[in-house]
């Protein structure tokens, strides 16, 4: 029997931005798997990298070195209009700032994947019972600015998962949440995850936040400076000394 291929991987990545003749690095190596129907916190301060991994592993960006596979699919090499649409087809995205399109109801920013896409006659179909597991399907015909902070972020949600991606990448989705609306959308993805098998990378400096994830990977200067069970019972001591480190 083949070995099943992780979701999502990233293999000794390594990037540089440049400020004048100095170059600035990002990443130093980092090596990260992530299993289907993984839920994986990245945590670590400001400047150790984690946007930039996330950026990697949604094919927003090129590593100077290293390699990222979706879906067992190797990316090194691939053109733009390739790598586009794998992230159409094999990622969804969840921001902290939610990037819906104001001009648009919530249904049609759902769906705005799925058009791009040609899957929308699928997408209509799939609809009802994704915003009924979220909670909005009452509140499909709104647009953005009349919903509340935790409706854009679960519509942000029902976009990211509309074509069935093989990872969700959520970067600081509850930051600009208050602490009960965060603490709804941590829980979704958890029972999402559990429930339903999705497969999380979520990048996170709120140790509650973590703790919600299987595992947490922490990032320090552009190096994995370990990772820890999120589940286990020395969770908040081992993120304790991390961020005091």
């Amino acid at each position: 029997m083949s070995e099943q291929p992780f979701s999502i991987s990233a293999r000794d990545l390594r990037k540089s931005y440049h400020l004048g003749d100095e170059a600035i690095p990002a990443l130093a190596g980092v090596t990260l798997e992530v299993a289907a129907g993984e839920f994986v916190a990245v945590m670590g301060p400001s400047g150790s990298g984690k946007t930039t991994l996330l950026h990697m592993l949604g094919l927003l960006d090129q590593p100077d070195s290293g390699a990222v596979e979706v879906a067992g699919r190797k990316t090194a090499g691939l053109s733009d209009d390739e790598l586009t649409a794998m992230r159409r087809d094999h990622l969804g995205f969840i921001f902290q700032s939610f990037e819906l399109i104001p001009s648009l109801s919530a249904r049609e920013n759902i769906l705005l994947p799925a058009e791009v896409a040609g899957r929308l006659a699928e997408a209509r179909a799939k609809l009802p019972g994704l915003t009924a597991l979220l909670g909005i399907e009452d509140r499909l015909d709104h647009r953005p600015r009349q919903l509340s902070g935790g409706q854009r972020q679960r519509v942000a949600l029902a976009r990211a998962l509309i074509n069935d991606p093989a990872v969700v990448l959520a970067d600081e989705p509850t930051g600009n949440l208050d602490t009960k609306t965060g603490s709804e959308v941590l829980a979704l993805l958890r029972r999402g995850v559990d429930e339903s098998g999705w497969t999380v990378v979520m990048v996170t400096h709120d140790p509650a936040a973590a703790t919600v994830a299987d595992r947490i990977v922490f990032l320090r200067d552009g190096r994995v400076a370990g990772e820890v069970s999120a589940q286990g019972t020395e969770v908040r001591q081992a993120i304790d000394m991390f961020l005091a480190s």
